[in-house]
């Protein structure tokens, strides 16, 4: 009986690392999160590299689009991320670290409009 030829079988590569910005903004595509605005900080502020402003559709949308970017944090080796406002789930932040999470349902949102300040003092850097 003769024995076959080994095949090359080459090891599969790794996948590359990702990012907690990459986590958090796939966490919120698949969470059906709303109208996403991710924001470069770095340099601009001393809180995070990157934030994070999108929306819920309801109470209940913007509690579980918040609790599914910290079970992805935590699933991706990131650590357990602080959390405030889920109690009402008016505004949801989490505190990743490098990535702050604004949650919104839509009206809250508009009133604070705190993407619209960032953008001011990203304008008025840049003179």
């Amino acid at each position: 009986m003769a024995s076959s030829p080994k095949k090359n079988i080459a090891a599969p590569a790794e996948a590359p690392e990702l990012q907690m910005i990459d986590v958090v903004l796939r966490s919120l595509e698949d969470a059906k999160a709303e109208q996403t605005v991710a924001i470069d900080i770095t340099g601009k502020s001393s809180l995070s590299d990157h934030m994070v402003v999108t929306s819920g559709r309801s109470h209940r949308h913007v509690g579980a689009v918040a609790d599914q970017v910290a079970k992805a944090l935590r699933e991706h080796g990131f650590g357990k991320p602080r959390i405030e406002g889920l109690p009402h789930c008016d505004w949801v932040l989490v505190d990743g670290g490098d990535v702050i999470v604004h949650i919104f349902r839509p009206e809250v949102r508009e009133f604070y409009n705190i993407e619209k300040m960032w953008a001011v003092d990203f304008a008025a850097d840049a003179r």
